[in-house]
């Protein structure tokens, strides 16, 4: 073996062999994935840490809805309806009820405006009805925050991109909800659910937090029963 060919050989040897693709190499997306399954991890302990502290208050409050329910509009006390959770996977949401069960002559429930009762509307505009949907935190369905779970109708009408809102779990709030909730129109809505995906951040939720106990103090963003955008059923984006 001649000089030149020794040197190459000891000179590749000492090189250091470059990372391909797929061999455990630290990648940009490797990283990025990462990042998101400690935040995961993170926004699992945050909620789970928060639903512990706010149980002595919690837990006697739901009671006293509950009774009221009872006296007010009867049994049930609960309402369940099928929603999508993460990657569109359906899940039972718990709320508690705020219509009645009256009919018409005919036996066909009376519009959602019509079952409406007072004591409705001033659970919905408390938000006291979300209380049960701690439950649905502490099984792993939802996050306090994330973008609310709609109805499982409106899937067929998803393109691609608004997909994408079911990348992270479902929430109780959400950024849309502190940003108008029900007063924006569909488009709006689905532009800051997407924006809350790319951005999410523990900072962002605490915000969000903090920002949603304030409007329900306030009782900003919440429509009249019977009012176009409480009625409006999503079709598709123009």
């Amino acid at each position: 073996m001649g000089h030149a060919e020794e040197e190459r050989l000891l000179s590749s040897r000492d090189m250091p062999s470059q990372p391909r693709a797929g061999d455990g190499a630290d990648t940009p997306q490797r990283r990025d994935a990462s990042s998101r399954s400690l935040l995961q991890l993170m926004k699992r302990m945050f909620d789970l840490i928060v639903i512990l502290i706010l149980l002595p208050i919690v837990a006697p409050l739901g009671l006293i809805v509950a009774l009221a329910i009872v006296v007010v509009l009867g049994r049930p006390i609960l309402f369940l309806q099928q929603r999508p959770g993460l990657e569109g996977k359906p899940f039972v949401l718990i709320k508690f009820r705020t219509m009645t069960n009256s009919r018409d002559e005919s036996g066909q429930l009376l519009s959602n405006a019509q079952r409406l009762t007072r004591f409705g509307t001033f659970l919905r505009s408390t938000s006291l009805d979300e209380l049960p949907e701690l439950l649905n935190v502490l099984r792993g369905e939802m996050s306090l925050v994330g973008p609310r779970p709609l109805l499982m109708e409106y899937l067929p009408y998803y393109t691609p991109e608004l997909q994408r809102r079911h990348h992270v779990l479902p929430g109780i709030t959400g950024w849309a909800q502190v940003n108008g909730r029900n007063t924006t129109s569909w488009e709006k809505r689905f532009a800051m659910d997407l924006w809350y995906v790319d951005h999410r951040s523990m900072w962002l939720d605490i915000k969000i937090l903090v920002l949603t106990l304030w409007k329900v103090l306030k009782r900003e963003g919440v429509v009249p029963p019977g009012h176009p955008l409480a009625t409006e059923k999503f079709r598709g984006l123009p």
